[in-house]
């Protein structure tokens, strides 16, 4: 039977995404917005969020686009980091102490650095979790890395979807008390939502 994700049993993981990498990774601005819908879908749907940033001092905190305080208590505060792995012994106790996760969904930068090593961290932990990788809000300095990330994401057991077609599998049925406030989101982002995929998945110029 397959291993379905939903908002009870999900968190979201959302990856060094800092200002001070703007000039180096390939749709930076758009990995943002997708970044920041996740964000708004996690208020939405009630998950929490974990956010890491990979040496703040130097390249300062998550990028101000990205808007966590709109979570209030769904906020985990970020954790900052010189693992590349976003799974730290703050983040292990973070799942540890949330013992209803299953579903990890990451987001963010770099893709066949951070990303792939945090998911390749979930995926050797003693408890089973399932990666869920989002193509439309993960990026790199180099686009040629991303077509074999996700070949190699896949390869190691973690799903590669979007973020349109993880929210409405999240939401699960239009019979949820949550469909409304779901359906007039994907509204209001679906603008830049087909923006983002356009750069990120089919390569069109920033």
């Amino acid at each position: 039977m397959p291993n379905i994700p939903t908002a009870q049993s999900t968190i979201f993981f959302c990856c060094d995404l800092q200002s001070g990498f703007k000039s180096s990774i390939y749709g930076y601005d758009q990995v943002v917005a997708t970044a920041n819908k996740m964000v708004k879908l996690a208020k939405v749907l009630d998950i929490e969020v974990v956010s890491t940033t990979q040496y703040a001092k130097v390249f300062g905190g998550i990028d101000a686009g990205v808007d966590l305080d709109l979570l209030g208590p769904l906020k985990i505060p970020t954790i900052d980091k010189t693992l590349f792995s976003m799974v730290t012994d703050e983040v292990k106790a973070i799942l540890e102490a949330r013992p209803h996760v299953e579903h990890v969904v990451i987001f963010g930068i770099e893709g066949q650095i951070c990303v792939l090593q945090t998911t390749l961290s979930l995926l050797s932990l003693p408890k089973k979790y399932t990666p869920y990788i989002i193509a439309d809000g993960v990026s790199s300095s180099s686009t040629f890395e991303l077509p074999i990330l996700f070949d190699r994401l896949r390869q190691e057991g973690a799903v590669v979807t979007t973020s349109e077609s993880l929210g409405f599998q999240l939401v699960g049925t239009s019979a949820n008390p949550k469909f409304k406030a779901f359906s007039a989101f994907v509204k209001e982002t679906k603008a830049a939502t087909t923006r983002a995929g356009e750069v990120l998945l089919l390569g069109k110029s920033v």
